[in-house]
């Protein structure tokens, strides 16, 4: 399985193991034949406790894993991979849990005060207990077997309440769609639209335009130009965490495009258009971005033409440029001089976050969107659009 060698799916499926095994604690503990109703909530408000805990520890600055040994090990395991950023959806997850948790048992805890007249209910006075009680308290004090009903009674009402708990879990780590394609297994009649996935996380919720229909759908776009609405111009931070809008020109992010490659294997389309109507297409087996620390560096290959030639090739394995972080090869600064930014070399074949400009024009030297092998450097597109999606 390729998953056995993704480092963050090991990290999820690592944390539901570990919390799996804190709930069935709690489910062995609510089977005790001789608890009486009191115990029985002691052992929901401890695992409640518990939840508050785990949600702190791993929402600490440096996460504590001392009570999820399966989700250390993977850590260790895999030290140069930064699944630290993976604690944040884990502590949101457990939040929810333990929302979910309050929700289903807030009834209990209404009536708390009046469960621990049970805790030892053979040396409780009827006279001390609320009127309401009183008769209920002489008849278990009298009757063993309507106490060992009523104690039976309670705890299928709090195991069907933990089995209904298991699904937020699940729900919150395994079912929410990484990409285009998640949504598109799950319900292949959607069309093409903006949809929300979770590249990161539980998290990290983002919009995406999702193609549904170029060879075979389930793209994820990255980049789209296609009217000059959305200045591109812009800052590393900016190209880190994305901009734009997914109804029209946005950039998705270089830390999503990180995390979204780690976690499969994908190809590349790039789809455009000129001015005068006629389209292109380079598509491209393999594509893959690398963490920040290495500058986002572009690892793309397995090029096949659909007219438009082989642009990206100059630009495989050079880390990511911006006006404000040059780490391009040039001698000045790629990003400034042609007004973009990209993973460049010295400079470029292809500036998909150019200037948008209209058509064929040389008097600012290659500064367009552009698609060298398509159209040169002196013809800036109307549409260019850069999406992904998993190698099947």
């Amino acid at each position: 399985m390729e998953e056995l060698s993704d480092p963050v799916w090991l990290a999820d499926l690592a944390f539901l193991v570990d919390i799996t095994k804190h709930l069935n604690a709690l489910n062995v503990k609510l089977q005790g034949q001789d608890a009486v109703v009191s115990q029985l909530y002691a052992h929901i408000k401890a695992i409640g406790t518990k939840l508050q805990l785990f949600h702190r520890h791993l929402s600490q600055t440096e996460p504590c894993t001392a009570h999820f040994p399966a989700l250390k090990e993977v850590i260790d395991s895999f030290p140069q991979d930064n699944i630290v950023v993976q604690m944040k959806s884990y502590a949101t997850a457990i939040a929810s849990l333990s929302t979910e948790f309050n929700k289903r048992f807030q009834d209990f805890a209404v009536i708390e005060k009046d469960m621990l007249l049970f805790s030892s209910p053979f040396s409780v006075d009827p006279d001390d207990a609320p009127p309401q009680l009183q008769l209920e308290l002489i008849e278990l004090q009298c009757d063993d077997e309507r106490r060992a009903d009523s104690i039976r009674n309670l705890t299928m009402k709090l195991l069907s309440v933990f089995i209904l708990l298991a699904p937020q879990l699940i729900s919150a780590q395994l079912l929410l769609p990484v990409d285009c394609s998640d949504i598109y297994n799950n319900d292949n009649t959607r069309p093409s639209g903006v949809y929300t996935i979770y590249p990161i996380g539980a998290t990290s919720a983002v919009q995406v335009f999702c193609d549904m229909d170029s060879q075979g759908g389930r793209w994820t776009v990255f980049q789209r130009r296609m009217d000059g609405s959305v200045n591109f111009y812009r800052p590393w931070d900016h190209y880190k965490t994305g901009f734009g809008t997914a109804a029209g020109e946005y950039w998705l992010g270089l830390e999503n495009l990180f995390h979204l490659t780690l976690r499969k294997k994908y190809e590349l389309l790039v789809d455009m258009e000129d001015f005068e109507g006629n389209k292109a297409y380079a598509r491209y087996s393999s594509f893959s971005v690398g963490p920040e620390i290495y500058g986002y560096t572009l690892e793309v290959s397995g090029f096949t033409d659909g007219g438009a030639g082989d642009s990206m090739r100059v630009h495989n394995g050079h880390k990511f440029s911006t006006f404000d972080k040059d780490q391009d090869i040039y001698e000045t600064s790629c990003a400034k001089e042609f007004l973009g930014g990209f993973w460049y070399t010295n400079c470029h074949h292809a500036n998909p976050n150019g200037v948008y400009r209209w058509g064929a024009g040389g008097t600012l030297h290659a500064i367009g969107v552009e698609w060298y092998t398509w159209k040169g450097h002196n013809y800036s597109l109307k549409s260019i659009s850069m999406k992904i999606r998993p190698v099947q």
